[in-house]
């Protein structure tokens, strides 16, 4: 028997510097998951059941006021097990992969669906699937130790302690881990990757000033810590003393983040469910969707990919179903909306996996030329605290926040106070003047892998002042 499959999660613990790469037993292999799910599946006396196994060695570096304080390390893992019994269903968890407890969670599971109320929207499982192969693991993540975490927090700390002025904060979190999921039906599917995310606000020491920078990457080498680093510095310093202007709509410079934090929420709103049920941006005036009708700017194209080197999203659902390259809105024009088996079934469509992932193919006008290019208008680093105001068009409120800038006559020429705005992605991409290069984003509220350029745009609804910095 596998030692990973019957050993309970370690907990935190600090590193040592000379510890480096993964723990051996810390990421399942695929012949270990599909072990361990084949076992809980003979423990079943449902009519089905479906096994969803992680594990996952996490490790990071946190620092603030300017001085390191935590670098630690976690390994962790877990069994959910989902019960089906006619068409009631129940989930339940546990951490302990010894026999006793996976034999004790899968009659939890049983026992709770029995209790359970019909769902009228119940799907069987899959049986096999194939799936494309998607390499989102790299030893070059997989395998830093604790130094080379130090030394992209030191592209921080070392500026910022030198400058006398400046306080900086982040936090880089680093993972390995895998993920496989089976059921009594056949089905098996197994991930394996990486991710290296990092989050900088670098503070001026008079309060008034805030700079931000986020990015991540399945690669670590394919993040430049010290040019990122220098980004929020810059902004920080470039943020003091802000001035107060009147909200209003303006012409806009979203940098790839802020454009990422709105643009990434029409991912939720493209089901053609709620498109066909009339609650929906894409539903069309007298009934159906609005798929062939050009719905944004031309120049607007999104898409979902595992396979993408930008993205290098996990292929499959958390139901087993494959995933690959989806394309939602091509040149301004709606081409299709994500279908769950459910609704399929019940419109007569074929099944398509949702957004996990989502890229906006993109430009070439830098930010710099877009500034050059504007005459009067606002440069937004970030968006943030987005929270729904109306499904029907997708609108959207939030406040901008660590970097805001007013524009005249082609320059930066003030820190400008927050704002609080009321804007839609569809609106945004409707009134787009210029699109910059893609670049892989970090830092968004939804998260996962997102791509997305900088943009120029029209119109921009900023609705009141925020006193935050």
């Amino acid at each position: 028997m596998s030692s990973v499959s019957n050993r309970r999660r370690e907990p935190y613990r600090l590193l040592g510097a000379n510890d480096s790469l993964v723990p051996a037993d810390a990421i399942m292999t695929r012949e270990q998951a599909e072990e361990l799910v084949h076992r809980i599946v003979k423990f079943s006396k449902a009519d089905e059941i479906s096994v969803n196994v992680n594990s996952n060695y996490q490790t990071d570096v946190r620092f603030a006021a300017n001085q390191m304080s935590t670098s630690g390390a976690v390994i962790t893992g877990g069994v959910g097990i989902q019960s089906t019994i006619g068409k009631k269903h129940a989930f339940a968890t546990t951490n302990d992969l010894s026999d006793d407890s996976l034999r004790a969670v899968v009659e939890k599971s049983e026992g709770l669906a029995k209790l359970s109320p019909d769902d009228p929207e119940s799907m069987p499982g899959l049986g096999p699937q194939t799936y494309l192969p998607v390499n989102g693991y790299f030893d070059s993540t997989a395998n830093l130790t604790p130094t080379d975490r130090a030394r992209a927090a030191l592209t921080a700390l070392d500026p910022a302690r030198k400058a006398g002025d400046l306080t900086a904060a982040g936090f880089i979190i680093v993972n390995a881990g895998s993920n496989g999921l089976g059921n009594s039906r056949g089905l098996f599917a197994y991930n394996r990757s990486t991710n290296a995310n990092y989050t900088l606000t670098v503070r001026t020491n008079d309060g008034t000033g805030s700079g931000w920078v986020g990015a991540e990457h399945p690669d670590w080498s394919q993040l430049n810590f010290a040019e990122l680093s220098q980004r929020a510095i810059e902004k920080a310093r470039l943020s003091r003393n802000p001035v107060a202007i009147e909200p209003g709509r303006y012409e806009v410079i979203l940098e790839p983040q802020a454009v990422g934090d709105l643009v990434q929420l029409m991912g939720g709103s493209l089901a053609a469910r709620t498109a066909d049920e009339g609650r929906s941006a894409f539903t069309k005036p007298g009934g159906g969707n609005k798929i062939g009708e050009k719905i944004v700017d031309e120049r607007v194209t999104l898409f979902s990919d595992p396979q993408d080197p930008q993205l290098l999203g996990q292929p499959y659902d958390g139901q087993g179903f494959p995933l690959s390259r989806q394309v939602w809105v091509e040149n301004g024009v709606l081409k299709q909306l994500f279908y769950s088996r459910f609704w399929a079934q019940k419109q007569g469509k074929v099944a398509t996996g949702g957004p996990s992932t989502i890229k906006m193919a993109g430009g070439t006008t830098s930010i710099d030329d877009m500034i050059k290019s504007t005459q009067r208008g606002i440069l937004v680093t970030r968006l943030w605290y987005l929270r729904p105001v109306d499904p029907r068009t997708i609108l959207f409120t939030g406040l901008t926040r660590d970097g805001t800038f007013l524009v005249e006559n082609g320059k930066i020429t003030k820190s400008l106070k927050n704002f609080r705005f009321n804007d839609s992605p569809l609106f945004l991409l409707n009134n787009v003047e210029a699109i910059g290069p893609a670049v892989r984003i970090g830092g968004t509220e939804q998260g996962g892998p997102i791509v997305m350029p900088p943009i120029k745009a029209k119109d921009f609804n900023f609705t009141s002042l925020s006193d935050a910095v």
